[in-house]
């Protein structure tokens, strides 16, 4: 048997695959980074810039270092009415149980030093006083100036119950300013101990079958709330000034298994934060975990319960995440928002707003109350456990913990609050066009872009330049690029799109392979009417979860038509209502919406663009539950979409010259504009003959009007009138253009 050999001589020029790799392949011509939704956004780096989970950013709250411990933990913090912060630290063998007073000018004196691990919680009282809650196996201290001054209210050994943790206390208002009953958390077991005002024997206010009650809130009417760990419930107690009033009574019980934090706003609406994934009915609960004590020189306790302090002290994620709630004044619950990455601690109602200060990558964010699942991240301290919150005047503290330190937030925006971009990678050597806004009209800040050869930008890049009103970026080409903003009182910005056009490339090729014997098809040809998959992105913000998403979230397969519109949308009815639809829409700069539709029952219409005069547009879904209810009963929601360009005019071409030169070539020079997007590319043709990509004066196309200057070969023609060719000195030069939404006018020119 004789072998054959089979010899291949390879040719590539510049194919795209069309296997499994064709989605990775990058088509000629100027293309468009984007940087518009909340996850693209917080993959950037923020100085006072606040981020909106729809992907706006606007200069967020000035924020600076009030005092740094040097340790690891700070717990609580509490503030006093002329604004000195006490900070309550511990949780390390090298050091024990201490409060720092600390002046608003960051002066620290320390006013407490205990045996226990750490200080858990502080309390400034309506009288000034402060109290101090350490744990484990503590006691509630009253503090005065110095550590000598400090005496035991509370001590947890004297009770009969004898609880390990003590998570927060708290001091109800007595008569005329002075100090009332006080209240203590505990742990292992839940109870609430109440000491009378003025001293006494502590007495248990209530107990419950959880395994530690976290967190303490006092209403202006004396209602006491609690919230628990181990079955997550928020349980409320009347209390007067002669003590408790009936039983505790359960007002909500979480989905999560633990109630880390509580906060009231003016109206009485309550809001709580629970973490952690619940135990299974029926399933044994877990035990609370031994304190191992190790070494000579000191004492190391793991806090292994709540699963909160855990996460604190290990820096590691709580499974299932956090929630917050709002249990509405006359009781009614309502989610608020889901958390996937951080374990909420602490939440304060203030200015107006409720914030919540989260682990484990140290961000505050501010909680939009009036729109469920709608977040603000305000700040990222350089801290991985944001713990607790005091108010002082003109801000708020935020305690952290790894590092243990205490910021100050103000209730006056950042100035020149920056955020920087990540870097982008455009995989080949690039021209970097021009830089394209949404909103449009945005102001309010000044953008600067800076472009690199190398990954890290201090390695080599060049300096930043500032973007042109026009969008004119001028920075050399390279392969990386980074944008900034610096952002103004009242600025934001929500979309940056920069154009670039990459450096083409000499095709390699790596490797043949030749399999005799073996047949491909030829590609059968691309049909006219191609499909469009219409599918939702990403969730905005990978941070947020929704609580009830819509089951019909798979790719609506429409046909492919340019002059059609198709809007999807979900929706779900928490109750389970049968809903209705109705699709509005307005130009933007319009203040009147105008219907399309309503009385839709799908989830989705189309509808044909040629109806509307070319421009930029939005559209609003209103979404009522009325077959299910009566027309006075029935209620409605509606959610507005993003900004969408309708464009059905081709650009208008100009006057396409031509003219034999030198060397059998043609010199042509052509000019096409469009009134509402920019020239996406042009094609040119001989005689007939295959269309070429032609690049515009400057090579990127990224404006409304482009002009064309080329010289192009003639081709090579023989015969005789026989086989057609009447004059072989004729030509005929074609030219089409295109603009963004694949709008096209073609022109000629004969010459001779």
């Amino acid at each position: 048997m004789r072998l054959r050999t089979v010899a291949l001589a390879v040719v590539v020029t510049g194919v795209i695959s069309c296997g499994a790799d064709a989605g990775t392949a990058r088509a000629q011509g100027t293309k468009l980074w984007t940087v518009s939704r909340y996850d693209e956004i917080e993959r950037g780096t923020t100085d006072g810039v606040a981020i909106r989970s729809d992907g706006r950013i606007e200069a967020g709250p000035a924020t600076s270092v009030l005092y740094a411990t040097g340790g690891n933990y700070v717990w609580a913090v509490a503030a006093d009415a002329v604004g000195n912060a006490y900070v309550g630290m511990g949780g390390t063998a090298a050091g024990g149980a201490v409060v720092m007073r600390v002046a608003p000018d960051g002066k620290a004196t320390k006013v407490f030093e205990g045996k226990e691990l750490g200080v858990q919680a502080l309390r400034v009282a309506a009288d000034g006083k402060v109290y101090a809650a350490t744990s484990p196996d503590g006691k509630v201290y009253r503090l005065g100036a110095a550590p000598a001054d400090a005496v035991v209210v509370f001590d947890s050994a004297a009770t009969e119950e004898k609880p390990k943790y003590l998570w927060d206390v708290f001091q109800a208002a007595g008569a005329a300013g002075k100090g009332g009953d006080i209240y203590v958390a505990a742990g292992a077991p839940a109870v609430v101990y109440r000491v009378p005002a003025g001293g006494g024997k502590a007495e248990v206010a209530f107990k419950t079958v959880d395994q530690h009650i976290r967190c303490l809130l006092m209403a202006t009417d004396g209602t006491l709330y609690a919230g628990s760990d181990g079955s997550g419930v928020i349980y409320k107690l009347k209390t007067t000034a002669t003590g408790p009033v009936g039983k505790p009574f359960a007002v909500y019980s979480a989905p999560k298994r633990e109630i880390t934090a509580l906060a009231m706003d003016g109206a009485g609406n309550l809001y709580a934060a629970g973490v952690g994934a619940r135990v299974a009915a029926g399933a044994p609960s877990p035990g609370l975990p031994p304190l191992p004590v190790t070494g000579a020189v000191g004492v190391t306790i793991t806090f292994s319960q709540p699963g909160s302090a855990n996460a604190a002290t290990a820096n590691t994620l709580i499974p299932e995440g956090s929630e917050i709630y709002r249990i509405a004044a006359d009781g009614s619950p309502a989610k608020l928002l889901a958390l996937k990455d951080d374990v909420v601690y602490g939440l304060a109602f203030h200015a107006g707003s409720l914030l919540a200060a989260t682990g484990n990558r140290g961000r505050v964010y501010r909680v939009d109350a009036a729109a469920p699942g709608q977040l603000t991240d305000v700040a990222h301290l350089e801290a991985s456990q944001g713990m607790a919150f005091a108010v002082v005047p003109g801000g708020l503290l935020v305690a952290t913990s790894n590092s243990g330190e205490v910021f100050r937030l103000e209730d006056k925006p950042a100035a020149n609050a920056t955020y920087t971009s990540e870097v982008f990678d455009a995989q080949a050597f690039s021209q970097w066009g021009r830089v394209e806004l949404l909103p449009q009209a945005a102001s309010g800040f000044d953008l600067f872009v800076r472009s690199g050869n190398v990954e890290s930008p201090l390695m080599g890049w060049s300096d930043w330049a500032p973007v042109a009103a026009t969008g004119a970026v001028t920075v050399p080409g390279g392969r990386f690029v980074q944008w900034k903003a610096v952002l103004r009182a009242g600025g934001n910005v929500q979309s940056v799109g920069l154009n670039y056009l990459e450096k083409n490339l000499a095709p390699v090729v790596d490797d043949v392979v030749v399999q005799p014997g073996a047949k491909v098809a030829a590609t059968p040809p691309q049909p006219l009417n191609a499909t469009v998959q219409v599918s939702f992105p990403a969730a905005a913000g990978a941070n947020v979860s929704v609580f009830t998403p819509d089951t019909n979230t798979q790719p609506l397969m429409a046909q492919k038509d340019k002059t059609g519109v198709t809007v999807r949308w979900a929706a779900h009815d928490d109750n389970g209502d049968d809903m209705l639809f109705a699709v509005w829409y307005r130009g933007v700069g319009e203040r009147n919406w105008r219907l399309l539709k309503d009385k839709i029952s799908e989830r989705f219409l189309s509808f044909d663009a040629s109806l509307l005069p070319d421009g930029s547009y939005e559209v609003k879904v209103v979404a009522s539950d009325s077959p299910s209810h009566t027309e006075s009963g029935a209620l409605t929601g509606e959610r507005l979409s993003g900004e969408f360009v309708v464009d059905t005019t081709p650009p208008v071409p100009g006057v396409l010259t031509a003219a034999m030169v030198a060397g059998g070539k043609i010199h042509a020079t052509f000019s096409a504009k469009d009134a509402t997007s920019p020239i996406s590319h042009a094609e040119y043709s001989v005689d007939a003959g295959p269309w070429q990509y032609l690049e515009p004066v400057g090579s990127v196309s990224d404006s409304l009007e482009e002009r064309y200057d080329f010289v192009v070969a003639v081709p090579v023609v023989s015969g005789d009138a026989a086989t057609g060719v009447v004059n072989p000195a004729e030509h005929v030069l074609a030219v089409r253009v295109y603009d963004r939404y694949e709008n096209v006018v073609a022109v000629k020119a004969v010459v001779r």
